[in-house]
């Protein structure tokens, strides 16, 4: 979506959904580290849209900075190491973060999921490979339900991630639902074979 805005401030810049997600994760009040930003859209972005990378999340605070939406100061470390970068969003990153969540379109979900092509091409795989792929997928789904679990918990811990807390319910429910229809799916394999069996058109 393109936010602008007119008057003094002139016109706001488009902003990728990249650059959206990272003012978000600053909207919460915090001076955040891109490793901190990474951290916490790991712990909570990668479940229900994406968790973007280290160079994206680097990125998109040069952009915000450039924009007037995040600013940053440099913590001198005692021990040693490597100074740490802090960013902290504006009140006009707040307004424009405000008005996107308010006013941008309800987009769709995409759905893209590769165990369900694997399964469509089943025909030109072995039967055992198609359980394989649905078993793999159930295992990937139970992991991701036992880390929105944890995430859970840890929200709670976080006044200001009420919300957040909210999608990671979401979540689990999600990959919980993913792992069910995977076992539904490996009955529905079974049930076809029977059929093709008694048909003759499977050995």
């Amino acid at each position: 979506m393109t936010l602008k805005r007119q008057g003094k401030e002139g016109e706001r810049p488009a902003l990728p959904a990249t650059s959206w997600a990272v003012l978000g994760l600053l909207s919460f009040g915090r001076e955040l580290s891109g490793y901190d930003l990474k951290k916490w859209a790991d712990a909570s972005l990668r479940f229900f849209y994406w968790s973007p990378s280290f160079s994206q999340i680097y990125s998109e605070l040069k952009r915000l900075e450039k924009t007037g939406f995040a600013t940053s100061r440099l913590i001198v470390q005692d021990t040693g190491t490597r100074d740490k970068r802090v960013y902290r969003i504006t009140d006009a990153g707040t307004d424009a973060v405000r008005t996107w969540a308010r006013e941008a379109p309800v987009d769709p979900p995409v759905l893209k999921h590769g165990p369900m092509l694997r399964l469509w091409l089943g025909h030109l795989l072995e039967p055992e490979q198609t359980r394989e792929v649905l078993r793999q997928h159930r295992e990937f789904a139970e992991a991701m339900r036992g880390r929105a679990l944890t995430d859970i918990e840890s929200a709670k811990d976080e006044a200001a991630w009420a919300y957040p807390a909210l999608t990671l319910k979401w979540a689990e429910r999600h990959y919980a639902a993913e792992r069910d229809l995977a076992d539904a799916m490996l009955a529905d394999i079974e049930e076809l074979e029977a059929a093709e069996r008694e048909r003759g058109t499977r050995p």
